[in-house]
């Protein structure tokens, strides 16, 4: 029986161009690959569109785009496919590598045939990425601003501190002078940065009922509720708890083989830096704010339990209340109990 035809689409994504690799299944056989280089501009996505109609590429479920997140440069890709209905799935570019097997040479076009192998091979476990979301890639890149000044802001501070050990006071009030204008000014970006943010929380609904939420949960701030926001697309895919922690690196792993590897459970260090930072903070003021985690920590530190691991404990069980609290749509309500 004459089945559908499908379309897989590996595109491999760079600053000045994308390679394509094109697959077309003709009643579940497979024909020649086809590949073509464009230019990752408005221009070259046109070029580009014209391409796949000449190869009578349909924009439907019957066809599958895959690349690998770049971080912006994909962003012209996932815009067209979004305007066109295309199916499109931006894929964690590790995962993608390691499903590779044992690969020997590497350049633009052979990874697009990669790529294109990969969506023919996964295309029944992987899943359509959302339609991008213009509101929350601004959200998104206000968030890596204000991030990047911090640490500039942070670095003069302490160069400044560092120099005002070894200089004459006389040459250290001429350095801070100097630098002040340009702190004052990272201070003032950083300010209007922040107001930007909040006033897209504030008119978008889904936006600002997810922060809400978040912020009702011991541990949780408004930076930490911001960056879960943007950096999950608000909750897009409702990921559970155990995925939310194992993409923050605070979910413990057993480490162990056989009889000759017995090692502790440990956490990955394939995990965002950012958000396990942030969620560590929120551990700490936990900790010493909320009368529930600091019980909880001192038991377990009087249990023999070592420091980090107890920390990372409540780092765990803030990022499962986070899940909680979203996929029920209730605020955080704390019962607990302290007792006479």
């Amino acid at each position: 029986m004459k089945g559908p035809t499908k379309f897989f689409i590996g595109i491999d994504v760079s600053k000045p161009y994308f390679d394509v690799s094109l697959m077309t299944v003709l009643s579940h056989v497979k024909q020649g690959v086809e590949t073509a280089r464009f230019e990752n501009t408005n221009p070259g996505i046109k070029v580009f569109d014209k391409w796949l109609k000449a190869h009578g590429v349909t924009m439907d479920g019957n066809s599958l785009v895959v690349i690998e997140n770049t971080g912006i440069y994909h962003r012209q890709i996932w815009s067209f496919c979004s305007r066109k209905h295309l199916p499109i799935h931006i894929g964690n570019a590790a995962h993608i590598k390691w499903s590779f097997g044992i690969a020997r040479g590497k350049n633009d076009k052979i990874d697009s045939i990669r790529l294109c192998n990969y969506a023919f091979k996964e295309s029944d476990t992987l899943t359509a990425t959302m339609p991008l979301n213009p509101i929350l890639l601004h959200l998104k890149d206000f968030i890596s601003a204000r991030t990047k000044l911090l640490k500039q802001i942070t670095s003069l501070r302490v160069s400044i501190k560092e120099l005002g050990n070894v200089n004459e006071k006389a040459h250290q009030k001429i350095i801070e002078r100097s630098l002040k204008s340009a702190i004052d000014g990272i201070v003032k970006s950083i300010r209007n940065i922040e107001q930007e943010i909040k006033k897209i929380i504030e008119e978008n609904n889904a936006f600002k009922n997810n922060y809400k939420l978040l912020i009702s949960i011991p541990g949780i701030g408004h930076v930490t509720a911001v960056y879960l926001i943007g950096c999950t697309a608000n909750f897009a895919g409702s990921p559970t708890g155990k995925q939310l922690a194992c993409y923050a690196g605070v979910a413990p792993f057993e480490h162990s083989s056989g009889i000759s590897i017995k090692g502790k459970t440990r956490v990955h260090r394939m995990a965002n830096k950012e958000l396990k930072r942030l969620l560590h903070l929120g551990a700490l003021s936990a900790i010493q704010y909320n009368q529930e985690i600091k019980n909880y920590y001192n038991r377990k530190r009087d249990e023999g339990k070592h420091g980090m691991a107890v920390l990372n404990a409540v780092r765990n069980k803030i990022v499962l209340r986070v899940a909680a609290v979203i996929k029920n749509q209730t605020a955080f309500k704390n019962n607990y109990k302290i007792a006479a």
